[in-house]
């Protein structure tokens, strides 16, 4: 059973408040959704993933920093829960924003699907720390450091943007019968004080996954 199985009805509640604090200006205030259709952006050959060995689930261990060379990412991760309106917490809005790994969800390399979120934009700082999750491409790699001193290889499988008001939840948080990664930002227009779309990664576990890595202990 895959560890999300138990949270699976509230992730479903909670997925349409994801990341609607993307940081728009300095303000930092939620964008509104605007109700249109949904646009789906994918990767070519992106239906199917790219051709590897099963790669093993790995050991439970909490995710302390992320590497994304195609998009330039090297960044810490911190933990987060959920906000007093029960919704999922968002990084803070500072200067060198780290991305956030969501505590209710599997900690990368178990079975099922690790969320990791970041900001496009963090106000008057400029950039977030996914200001270019969208050009991630079909086979790209993605390295989760994890506590225990291992490392956890992704490969992207698809990329897509979509319209907040029609986030896809059951494809993002619904059970998978392998460790997956969803890595989560703002995009597309602007709306006001924030971004009308999400941006979302999905990936698949690397075979060759657990490795030491040589940055353990990240904070």
């Amino acid at each position: 059973m895959s560890p999300l199985s138990r949270r699976a009805p509230a992730l479903s509640a909670l997925a349409v408040l994801l990341l609607t604090g993307c940081a728009g200006n300095s303000a930092d205030k939620a964008g509104s959704a605007d109700p249109v259709a949904t646009t789906a952006v994918r990767t070519p050959g992106a239906s199917s993933p790219p051709s590897a060995r099963a790669a093993r689930p790995l050991a439970r261990s909490v995710p302390v920093g992320l590497r994304i060379p195609a998009i330039g990412v090297d960044t810490r991760v911190m933990r987060l829960g959920l906000a007093a309106d029960g919704g999922v917490q968002v990084p803070p809005v500072e200067e060198h924003d780290r991305a956030g790994w969501y505590e209710h969800s599997p900690t990368p390399g178990q079975t099922g699907p690790s969320v990791i979120l970041a900001h496009v934009t963090v106000g008057q700082y400029g950039d977030g720390v996914f200001r270019h999750l969208d050009r991630l491409r079909r086979g790209d790699r993605i390295t989760a450091r994890l506590e225990n001193g291992t490392t956890a290889e992704f490969a992207v499988t698809d990329v897509r943007t979509v319209d907040k008001a029609a986030f896809p939840t059951q494809e993002v948080y619904g059970n998978v019968d392998r460790p997956e990664l969803r890595l989560i930002t703002c995009g597309g227009p602007r709306t006001g004080d924030g971004y009308r779309d999400n941006v979302i990664v999905f990936a698949a576990l690397s075979a060759g996954s657990g490795a030491a890595s040589s940055s353990a202990g990240e904070r």
